[in-house]
């Protein structure tokens, strides 16, 4: 395991690379992700002690259980991750960040001496990330701050389980788990939109193998239910979306006010359909964009969008490895050092193969 020194020397680093107007964001994420990992305790100290509550334990014990399968059936290795448990009291472990230019749906990138760009900026305190967020908003962009309730080191550090995991229905839990390890074993540099996508297709097929080791058909038939709710609300932001890079590109062409007016009214109709599909289907949850109304915008948008482009393409590929994850791993390796024309191809054929067996 990495020591907290090995961390604040690293990131310092990167800040003294990346120059002093960034120092001030690398303090805040060595000091938060610090205060995460010293604040820990051994996850099996916590299952042992009479004072663990009863629902906790369980869910501590069910984190156990989903490491084994993440390293033995899903090649994962997990390392010492997940082994220490912290109690964070509140929802969200770090807040992320999205500005996309007003007539645009290609997020901001912010770029990394170690990580490479993407396309979010994660932040500790509410108001660091509010403060940023203005300094876009004056620029006329539009933004989107959401809470996370995980992240990864990418492998770098021994990330720590916490209660924004073991707040989560039991196998929403294991799901993020598996998502997040995923990063640890593929991380292309500059390609926020593959990453998600990977680890969200992981998070899906190890899910599905996952309810399937523990027999639970309640729970599957859950998943399936949010898989499909999420799939026809990717649906709707496809559409939506299709419709505003045709009105972003006329762009020279309308004015300015005409540009506002429909790219307003779009998203007034993707809110609308969103709206029906919650009703049509009766959900008691949420949806994948919260309760309606949703105030839908290019940064909203193209955040949901990096998690779910390219997921059936990396299931379709995970298919035909034959459920090697090895090998699929190798796979998504090989096709993320293709040309980037080359890649998207491939990536739409594979999306178009694909066929939903979940």
């Amino acid at each position: 395991m990495k020591q907290p020194g090995q961390l604040s020397t690293l990131l310092l680093l990167v800040a003294l690379l990346s120059g002093c107007n960034t120092i001030g964001y690398y303090t805040q994420a060595i000091r938060g992700h610090l205060a995460l990992t010293m604040a820990g305790e051994p996850v099996d100290r916590v299952i042992a002690s009479e004072d663990t509550p009863p629902e906790l334990r369980s869910k501590l014990l069910v984190s156990r259980q989903a490491r084994r399968f993440a390293n033995d059936r899903l090649k994962l290795d997990p390392g010492d991750t997940y082994t220490d448990y912290v109690a964070l009291g509140r929802p969200w472990v770090v807040v992320n960040l999205v500005a996309v230019p007003e007539f645009s749906l290609q997020p901001h990138q912010w770029c990394y001496p170690v990580l490479g760009c993407q396309a979010y900026r994660g932040y500790f305190h509410l108001a660091d990330a509010r403060a940023e967020e203005q300094r876009f908003r004056a620029k006329g962009y539009d933004t989107f701050i959401g809470g996370v309730t995980a992240y990864s080191t990418l492998g770098w550090f021994d990330d720590p389980l916490h209660s924004g995991f073991t707040s989560l229905d039991d196998d929403r839990m294991v799901a993020l788990m598996f998502h997040e390890l995923a990063h640890r074993v593929v991380y292309i540099k500059g390609d926020t939109t593959l990453n998600e996508s990977f680890a969200t297709a992981v998070e899906l097929e190890g899910l599905k193998l996952w309810l399937a080791h523990k027999g639970n058909p309640t729970a599957f038939n859950q998943a399936l239910t949010r898989l499909e709710l999420r799939n026809q609300t990717h649906a709707l932001v496809k559409a939506a979306s299709t419709q505003l890079e045709q009105l972003y590109r006329q762009q020279g062409v309308l004015s300015v006010d005409a540009l506002r007016q429909r790219k307003q009214l779009i998203f007034s109709e993707l809110e609308t359909a969103y709206e029906h599909l919650l009703a049509k289907r009766g959900e008691n949850e949420a949806g994948p964009f919260g309760a309606p109304p949703v105030a839908f915008n290019n940064a909203r948008i193209a955040l949901f969008a990096q998690y779910n482009q390219h997921v059936p393409a990396f299931r379709q590929l995970l298919k035909q490895t034959g459920y090697d994850f090895p090998a699929f791993y190798h796979a998504v390796e090989n096709l993320s050092q293709q040309p980037e024309e080359q890649r998207q191809q491939a990536l739409r054929d594979l999306s178009e193969r694909f066929e939903e067996n979940f």
